[in-house]
């Protein structure tokens, strides 16, 4: 759903331009509270991931392909605030090195994807986990309902938004009807990818999963016939939990690159669901160049390189890199702005049950145990 340049008037976009610009303001100062020593490398890792998983089309109706939003994903594995950071990053890389979205289109495409993807996925996420039974199925079923509710809300934003600043003279009822129905199909595969991932990284490290905490229940042992609480887990050795957090980034990197680089090449070709709107509808009467069509990296290839299958792997995998470092160098300023603004008494006296402060909370979140492991304290 890549808004291109226009689709949207000049006045309509300049001033999502600045809503876009105020809500990364404002998540710049939420994702503080949200990133720590965890989920800052992470952060930075869910942008690269939803850059490579956004290359893989797929087809969702005769002619028309679909691909993620991320803003589901990327608010419920890192924070709403840190995911419309997450899902900003990933649009930059694109419409500067891969002229995929309009530069002045940059605010229409940040408002519909990374804002209104985000502002209505995590709530209902969050208000579902609060009401369904506190299991690993329960958060993946939510975060399947969450990304499907996501992708049509950021559809009528665009129609919305096309309402008010369209450059071409269609009925706005044609638009809404087209854009929703097509959206819609394209949300199951959106809350398809989502549950997914959640649901593999909750099976290993349910710590991780942001929109988890504060679910946890303490774990029942059975002793002599009956159950009892078990012992509160203390924090795992700094090393042993840095390693840990290694596997996961390197094995998350790994995946992403595998997608971007390979699986990529047999993606759909068929026009996404905005396009595939715009041409039927003749919305796309006034597309204009994009500022960065003569990138080397522009449509998702290689300059001079002739191998499709090359040039396109070369470009995901650049992508990848770019947008992992690129996210991870934002995350990281925040992570260190928050220390810097944490006082010195903050510091020697942590608040009993503040994660933050090493010292583990008794409403941390939790996840059913893979299977094939043994469950310790602290995981259902």
């Amino acid at each position: 759903m890549h808004v291109p340049d226009g689709f949207i008037d000049a006045p309509t976009s300049a001033v999502t331009g600045v809503v876009a610009a105020g809500a990364i303001a404002v998540s710049l100062r939420g994702a503080r509270r949200e990133l720590d020593e965890r989920t800052a490398p992470l952060a930075g890792l869910v942008a690269a991931f939803v850059f490579a998983v956004q290359m893989l089309n797929f087809p969702v109706a005769a002619g028309t392909s679909g691909h993620l939003l991320g803003g589901a994903l990327a608010a419920i594995l890192v924070g709403p605030f840190t995911g419309v950071l997450c899902i900003s990053v990933v649009l930059l890389m694109q419409g500067v090195l891969f002229a995929d979205g309009g530069l002045t289109a940059l605010g229409v495409n940040i408002t519909d994807m990374a804002i209104v993807g985000t502002a209505v996925a995590y709530p209902v996420f969050r208000g579902l986990v609060k009401v369904l039974p506190r299991t690993r199925r329960s958060v993946t079923a939510a975060a399947f309902t969450a990304a499907l509710v996501s992708v049509p809300a950021a559809a009528l934003a665009f129609t919305l938004l096309y309402w008010i600043g369209g450059t071409a003279d269609v009925p706005i009822g044609k638009v809404a009807t087209a854009m929703i129905g097509v959206h819609v199909l394209i949300g199951v595969g959106e809350a398809a990818i989502t549950a997914l991932t959640v649901g593999a990284v909750i099976a290993v490290r349910p710590d991780l999963v942001h929109g988890a905490r504060g679910l946890r229940q303490r774990l029942k042992l059975r002793v002599g016939g009956e159950l009892v609480d078990a012992p509160a887990a203390g924090p795992a050795p700094a090393p042993a939990a840095r390693a840990a957090h290694r596997k996961v980034w390197a094995a998350g990197l790994v995946t992403s690159l595998v997608l971007a680089g390979f699986v990529s090449f047999y993606a759909s070709a068929s026009p996404d669901g905005l396009e595939k709107v715009a041409a039927d509808q003749g919305i796309d009467e006034k597309t204009e160049e994009h500022a960065a069509a003569g990138s080397p990296l522009a449509d998702y290839g290689v300059e001079d390189v002739d191998n499709a299958r090359l040039s396109g792997g070369l470009a995901g995998v650049i992508g990848v890199g770019v947008t992992v470092v690129a996210g991870s160098a934002v995350f990281w300023a925040v992570r260190r702005r928050r220390g810097a603004d944490t006082s010195p008494a903050a510091v020697e006296t942590p608040a009993a049950g503040n994660p933050a402060a090493g010292t583990p909370a008794a409403d941390a979140p939790v996840a059913d145990a893979p299977a094939g492991r043994k469950p310790n304290a602290g995981s259902v």
